[in-house]
């Protein structure tokens, strides 16, 4: 009987023992956790992006606008697990996501053929496929890094505006790049875009 007690009150120390640890292990996971939410916040009060850059020829503004990965990332996985979120940037960090629009002025589709001189459906397609070609960076280090792909944003004629996703692979995440856009679309020549500042990272 004396050592049935003695392997009861072993069992009991060790069940208390292992919830004593697990307990302190989750107050630290909710420290840190707790930390980076209110980071976050921060980041999404003060915004996310960098600096709009425009310019505007005859009657079309363009505006390119860097935009941080963990950005994209917490969009897709959510901010449930936000050690995922850094895992995934730091396998990404090299990666480089500029939102571009096009505007008129009149707020008219930009895509009908009095812009483009092509069809509506040949200029969808132009933007979906071949839009890519017109985009490149140069780096602070005078590296030339061609766009990888491109993502056209459909609207369906519902808002005033084009918007593309421009995707740049290789780039140290301290470089400052210049975004150059030769326009064939709509025939404004070369446009360059000078991003100086950089938006503020999510240190994880």
């Amino acid at each position: 009987m004396q050592g049935f007690k003695r392997l009861l009150f072993l069992f009991i120390a060790i069940i208390v023992f292992f919830s004593c640890e697990k307990k302190k292990d989750n107050n630290i996971q909710d420290v840190d956790d707790s930390a980076i939410r209110y980071q976050l916040f921060q980041l999404e009060k003060f915004g996310w992006k960098s600096k709009l850059h425009s310019q505007k020829v005859d009657d079309i503004s363009f505006t390119a606008t860097e935009v941080p990965i963990q950005y994209y990332l917490l969009k897709d996985q959510g901010n449930q697990d936000l050690f995922n979120i850094d895992s995934l940037y730091q396998e990404n960090k090299r990666e480089r996501i500029v939102e571009f629009t096009f505007v008129q002025e009149d707020e008219e589709d930009l895509l009908k053929d009095q812009f483009t001189s092509l069809s509506y459906e040949e200029g969808v397609k132009y933007m979906s496929f071949s839009l890519d070609k017109d985009f490149y960076v140069v780096t602070s280090k005078k590296d030339t890094i061609k766009c990888s792909g491109v993502n056209y944003e459909r609207n369906f004629k519902v808002a005033p505006f084009q918007k593309v996703l421009l995707f740049f692979s290789g780039i140290h995440p301290d470089e400052k790049i210049q975004l150059i856009y030769n326009d064939k679309l709509f025939k404004k020549g070369i446009l360059k875009f000078q991003f100086k500042d950089s938006y503020t990272e999510i240190l994880l």
